[in-house]
């Protein structure tokens, strides 16, 4: 059993530890770092000697953590970014906020809450790093994949999450362009959807194409479209509908400006569901650091939060 001493020296494998899991990658977190990939490897070695465990499972393909990697990411992760922002403000000028802030935002998201707030942030706390990372989730492991906080609805957002309501509630709309209609006629009801060509999502890390989610008063519909194309990119999506080639499913507030000049109609308007809204939502409030709180208090300012 390794002593406290030895231990305490090995806070520097620990944050390079982190950094591979992050990754999932030695190459990946080398360049995040800054030194060689050997180099990060012989860190993680070193760790994994002290401990007398086996921390990372290694292939030729991915880098995944043992059950102890897991359990060691999660006590350690907070903690140790935590104590790298304190070095780093105590390194600052008297007065400056440093930091770092990993963000998961949707497609969707980015134009009605991130776009009007980035510029404000960045202009008060220059001195504290911002990645926003553009991708379609149903799900995120915070802690192992280093996120501080995600713009999501609240379905995904687990019971312990901190959340900020970001918008109103907002609705989800089967629509189609006119001259697809024209041509294929307007569904009436949910189960005519499995007649037309619809276009379609498929989350990424999975196979299974997204079922179209409907309802009316207390009935549920998860309707297994189909169709010849499929996309995630959601300004392609809308463009394809646009374009006549099948029907799409979105949140009507991606799609305001072609609702309202005709090029989109929305059917089955009578059974759109609701989703409560768009939150901003972190692992804890005991985990927020610094440079998250303050991006909480300017996102909340900025979209006149209360």
């Amino acid at each position: 059993m390794a002593s406290p001493h030895q231990l305490q020296t090995a806070l520097p494998q620990l944050s390079v530890f982190l950094a591979v899991a992050r990754h999932r990658s030695f190459t990946g977190a080398a360049r995040e770092l800054g030194v060689s990939t050997s180099a990060v490897s012989h860190s993680v070695r070193q760790l994994e000697e002290l401990l007398r465990v086996v921390l990372l499972q290694r292939t030729t393909r991915a880098v995944t953590p043992t059950d102890a990697g897991a359990r060691l990411i999660e006590s350690a992760s907070a903690p140790v970014k935590l104590a790298l922002e304190a070095l780093a403000s105590a390194n600052a000028k008297a007065g400056d906020i440093v930091g770092r802030v990993k963000l998961s935002i949707s497609q969707g998201a980015v134009p009605h809450v991130l776009e009007p707030v980035v510029p404000v942030f960045r202009q008060r706390y220059p001195q504290v790093s911002l990645e926003v990372v553009v991708e379609e989730r149903a799900a995120i492991d915070f802690v192992a994949e280093g996120y501080d906080a995600a713009f999501q609805v609240t379905e995904v957002i687990a019971r312990d999450m901190g959340r900020v309501r970001l918008t109103d509630p907002f609705k989800f709309f089967v629509v189609g362009s006119p001259a697809y209609l024209a041509k294929h006629g307007t569904p009436r009801k949910p189960e005519d959807l499995l007649q037309h060509e619809c276009i379609t999502f498929r989350w990424p890390m999975g196979d299974a194409l997204y079922a179209w989610e409907l309802e009316r008063g207390r009935r549920k519909w998860r309707v297994p479209v189909r169709g010849g194309l499929v996309t995630n990119h959601l300004q392609s999506y809308i463009s394809m509908a646009e374009a006549g080639l099948g029907l799409a499913y979105t949140a009507d507030m991606t799609i305001k400006d072609q609702l309202s000049d005709g090029r989109l109609v929305a059917v089955l308007p009578a059974y759109a569901p609701t989703e409560p809204g768009l939150f901003l939502c972190y692992p804890s409030h005991a985990q927020r650091s610094p440079a998250l709180r303050l991006f909480i208090e300017t996102t909340k300012e900025v979209l006149r939060l209360k």
